[in-house]
């Protein structure tokens, strides 16, 4: 599956785009001006928890809040 279909997944399943997810890293303190504070653990928990993500989707969000991905991304 490449990235790109992992964003869609997520978005068809909880409405949510990347911006949604990083404002919302943002609001609980996952991020600080946009740099991740917190380890990927707790990124996957609250995403697995909140939206019922899976863990290679979780963690693609991951990716996304870290910077090692981003929308463009394939």
């Amino acid at each position: 599956m490449s990235f790109q279909a992992y964003l869609n997944t997520i978005k068809a399943q909880t409405g949510k785009t990347p911006a949604d997810f990083r404002q919302m890293a943002e609001t609980k303190g996952f991020t600080v001006n946009g740099k991740l504070q917190v380890k990927a653990t707790e990124i996957t928990n609250w995403l697995k928890a909140d939206f019922g993500l899976g863990h290679g989707h979780a963690m693609a969000i991951y990716a996304l809040l870290k910077g090692i991905k981003d929308e463009n991304s394939q």
